[in-house]
């Protein structure tokens, strides 16, 4: 039989969608490209901005007809969405098999099996055997090291949705490495909320930090890179900085969520940073890591957000001049702090134009990181034949030979929509 996963929003959801889908993978489903030729479908939300929760929303709506058509078809709804919006999506759409918030992630293979065992288990003995969990890992491929945040940012919904800060243990993050290595996987995403603030025992009960685990994963077999989203500035502490710098891709990219440039802003969003400590971390960072790239994320049109904030947001984004940026408008969350207590005063015209000034600033830098590559050649690791990134994070596609899952020798020729192309060597 088969099965079809949509994940909506960040890469944790998709990580997390990878892990609603791995008990069926066990049982013998299959992948399914479209939803139509699915007899389970997997639908795993998001509910940081309303727009990926809308089309969440309506595409659970639209599969009432797939479902109707047998009854026998399964479909889960979970993560983020869910969590916020359980009751009334079970309410409103009756048709859905099963809710998951993203709190329960960590139960959910007990929680399918008490809940739809028979069904389920029904479909699986029509679809063959089982799959080897992990047999369908990609070159680049996620592994979850900690869920939920213990921060209070105003805008944020995910301390809702998520809870508090939960750690996985030690080995439980090496093992699934090393499974994914074992599979064909050369570059290890470590993820979470706040992924730098891992800590808990490693070997021997002995106290370690997520310095000490991005090494570890570094050394597992036939990993060659390893990269990790997304972190909090408080967390890049002398430790981790180090251990950046030993480790192939965690210490040529760093992303470093910014949100605005105005003290007085932060304050509000209650980011525990001002301006200028922000960019001393930049500066730290690039001192001790020469190649290292610097991406970011914005907020435009924040409740009460001046022309003159507006200003200081684009004087630090010069000033930091990231290789790419995650810029977005503004939108309530309900049941956030700001939702609440702050007007959202900000007009949708100025916001509009706020955003287009600032994505200009910022697609300057992304070309003028572009085009500083251009006629050097570059390590890239082949992720699907003829596509890949390099360590710093930036795509290439090229002409000649294609290894997914090795590393290739790359001369940039040229540049095509953010993309590099080039000649393997």
């Amino acid at each position: 039989m088969k099965l079809h996963v949509v994940a909506f929003g960040c890469q944790m959801s998709s990580a997390d969608a990878g892990e609603l889908a791995a008990p069926l993978l066990a049982q013998g489903f299959r992948a399914a490209s479209e939803p139509e030729d699915a007899d389970a479908i997997i639908l795993n939300t998001c509910t940081v901005r309303q727009h990926a929760e809308d089309r969440a929303l309506s595409l659970i709506g639209r599969l009432k007809p797939w479902k109707d058509q047998d009854d026998g078809r399964v479909l889960i709804v979970a993560g983020c969405a869910a969590q916020r919006l359980g009751d009334w999506i079970r309410e409103r759409f009756p048709h859905v098999d099963m809710v998951v918030g993203a709190k329960s992630i960590d139960e959910y293979p007990r929680l399918l099996g008490d809940a739809l065992a028979g069904k389920l288990g029904a479909l699986a003995g029509a679809g063959g055997s089982a799959a080897p969990a992990g047999a369908d890992a990609a070159v680049c491929a996620p592994v979850t090291v900690m869920r939920g945040c213990n921060y209070s940012c105003s805008y944020c919904i995910v301390p809702s949705v998520r809870g508090r800060e939960v750690y996985r243990p030690w080995e439980t993050v090496l093992a699934q490495a090393r499974v994914k290595a074992a599979a064909g996987a050369r570059e290890i995403l470590l993820l979470g909320q706040t992924v730098n603030s891992w800590r808990g025992p490693g070997p021997g009960g002995k106290p370690a930090k997520f310095s000490d685990l991005l090494r570890a994963v570094s050394g597992v077999e036939g990993v060659r890179r390893v990269r990790f989203e997304s972190p909090h500035p408080r967390f890049f502490d002398d430790e981790l900085i180090a251990a950046m710098g030993e480790v192939a891709g965690a210490g040529d990219h760093a992303h470093l969520p910014a949100q605005s440039g105005s003290d007085r802003v932060l304050a509000l969003m209650r980011r525990n940073y001002g301006g200028e400590g922000f960019l001393a971390l930049a500066s730290r960072l690039r001192a001790a890591l020469p190649r290292v790239e610097l991406s970011t994320d914005i907020i435009v049109g924040f409740p009460t957000e001046t022309d003159e904030d507006f200003r200081r947001t684009l004087d630090l984004v010069e000033r930091l001049r990231p290789a790419w940026t995650y810029a977005f408008k503004y939108s309530p969350r309900e049941g956030t702090e700001s939702a609440r207590a702050l007007p959202d005063d900000v007009p949708e015209a100025v916001k509009e134009e706020r955003l287009a000034r600032l994505n200009a600033l910022c697609d300057r830098f992304a070309e003028d990181a572009l085009k500083a590559r251009v006629g050097r050649t570059l390590e890239v690791l082949d992720e699907n034949g003829g596509y890949g990134r390099t360590r710093d994070g930036f795509r290439v596609r090229w002409t000649g030979p294609a290894r997914p899952g090795e590393l290739v020798s790359v001369l940039a020729t040229g540049i095509a929509k953010r993309t590099l192309l080039g000649e393997c060597r």
